[in-house]
C-alpha cells in the first residue's frame, strides 16, 4: 500500500522548486494533490506531469497571502476530493536581498507576507478543514536561514524564523485534535533559483557545496521524500519539530 493513498492534499507554491517535487511525491505516494501556485503555466506544467504519470490532481492558480484565495482553494480541494488530509505550505517569495539598512519597507512587508502571512492564512484556513474530518497533517517549507540567520537575506530569515514559531505554536494547539504540525528546513538544495544565482556567481557553487559535511548540494526530491514522510502515519507520532534536510550543515 502506498504511504498517502486514499488521502487528499494541498501543495502551495506547486509550480515548481520543492513544490514540484512535493507535489510529484504526494501523487506518487498515492494522494489526490490540489496544485496552487501564482504562475499558471508552471502550475499547469506540474499538473500535466502527475496525470502523466498516473497520479491525480488538479491546479488552482491563486495568491495564498490573500485571504479570499485560500478560502476558494480550500473550497476547491473539498469540492474535488471531499476532504483535506494533507497541507504542505510550500510557498514563498523574497522581494529583496542586500544590507539591512538597503531594504525598503514595502520589500520587508511583502517578503513577510508572501513567506509568513501566506503560511498563516493557509494554516488558519486547513486546521478548520481537517478539525471537520479526523485530523491531519500539516507540514510548512521552513529554511536554514532562519535557524542561524543568514547575512543580507534578513528579511526572509526573519519570515522563516516565524514560521518556525508558528508551527510549533499551532502543533501545541491542534495536537489534541489529531493534527500534526511540522516543519521541513532546508539547507542548500539545487533549484531553479538557485542554479540562477549560481550562474550569476560561479564562484559561490564550491564554497556552499563545501559547507555540507556530505560534500555536495541536496536535491528537491530529498527535500520533498521528508515531507512525505512527515505527512504519512509513519510519522504519527511526530508533531512540533523543525526538521534540518541540509547534508550536515547544521551538525
Amino acid at each position: 500500500m502506498k504511504l498517502l493513498e486514499h488521502r487528499s492534499s494541498i501543495v502551495t507554491g506547486g509550480g515548481q522548486g520543492f513544490g514540484r517535487a512535493i507535489s510529484h511525491i504526494f501523487a506518487r505516494e498515492g494522494a489526490s494533490v490540489l496544485i496552487t501556485d501564482i504562475d499558471r503555466e508552471k502550475g499547469l506544467e506540474t499538473l500535466h506531469l502527475i496525470e502523466e504519470a498516473g497520479g491525480t490532481a488538479v491546479f488552482y492558480e491563486g495568491d495564498v497571502s490573500q485571504e479570499s484565495c485560500v478560502q476558494e482553494m480550500i473550497s476547491i480541494v473539498v469540492e474535488h476530493f471531499g476532504k483535506l488530509d494533507i497541507a504542505c505550505n510550500n510557498a514563498a517569495l523574497s522581494r529583496q536581498m542586500g544590507p539591512l539598512e538597503s531594504y525598503t519597507l514595502e520589500n520587508f512587508n511583502e517578503t513577510l507576507s508572501k513567506c509568513l502571512t501566506n503560511t498563516w492564512l493557509c494554516m488558519k484556513h486547513e486546521v478548520k478543514a481537517m478539525g471537520s474530518s479526523n485530523g491531519g497533517s500539516i507540514v510548512n517549507l521552513s529554511s536554514n536561514a532562519a535557524r542561524r540567520g543568514q547575512a543580507f537575506n534578513s528579511a526572509y530569515s526573519a519570515a522563516k524564523s516565524g514560521v518556525n514559531a508558528l508551527t510549533k505554536s499551532a502543533a501545541a494547539e491542534y495536537g489534541s485534535k489529531g493534527i500534526r504540525i511540522n516543519a521541513v528546513s532546508p539547507g542548500v538544495i539545487r533549484t531553479p533559483g538557485l542554479e540562477k544565482y549560481f550562474a550569476e556567481n560561479p564562484s559561490i557553487e564550491n564554497k556552499l557545496t563545501k559547507s555540507a559535511i556530505l560534500n555536495r548540494l541536496g536535491e528537491t526530491t530529498e527535500v520533498a521524500e521528508l515531507v512525505v514522510f512527515l505527512a504519512s502515519d509513519r510519522a504519527s507520532f511526530i508533531t512540533g519539530q523543525i526538521i534540518s534536510v541540509d547534508g550536515g550543515i547544521m551538525n
